[in-house]
């Protein structure tokens, strides 16, 4: 597993540590079942803090990401409760469009976005970058 994290960045390591683990949900680095790296080994692997590890590990946890497992660590286990995941996206979009209308960016613009970002997790190759 590859992890960067940006020790020059105002974000805090377990959130880009968090989204790093879900692009590679979304991008099937990670599948259902997949184990990751012990909260000791990846710890030492990115040269950060066990307990910022386990922040993350966590995080993903309470957001249906990762099951943790006292014999096999963290487990990839993406809930499928869609509607409250929705809900959730309602909510941190609202934001993100409040901000896009303060800036005059247009419907259309945001989902040229969206298309684009949404190509980028397709699973199919071919797919891939296309809007």
């Amino acid at each position: 597993m590859i992890v960067t994290i940006d020790f020059n960045s105002d974000e805090a390591f377990y959130i880009q540590l968090c989204n790093q683990i879900i692009f590679g949900i979304a991008n099937a680095e990670f599948r259902d079942g997949d184990n990751l790296p012990s909260v000791r080994d990846l710890a030492d692997d990115i040269g950060i803090n066990m307990h910022t590890v386990n922040k993350a590990y966590t995080i993903l946890r309470q957001q249906g990401y990762v099951k943790l497992d006292r014999r096999k660590g963290a487990v990839i286990a993406v809930s499928v409760d869609k509607f409250k995941t929705m809900e959730e996206l309602a909510l941190e979009m609202r934001v993100l469009l409040a901000k896009a209308a303060c800036k005059n960016i247009s419907c259309d613009e945001v989902h040229e976005i969206v298309d684009q970002i949404f190509s980028d997790f397709s699973s199919d190759p071919k797919e891939k970058g296309k809007p």
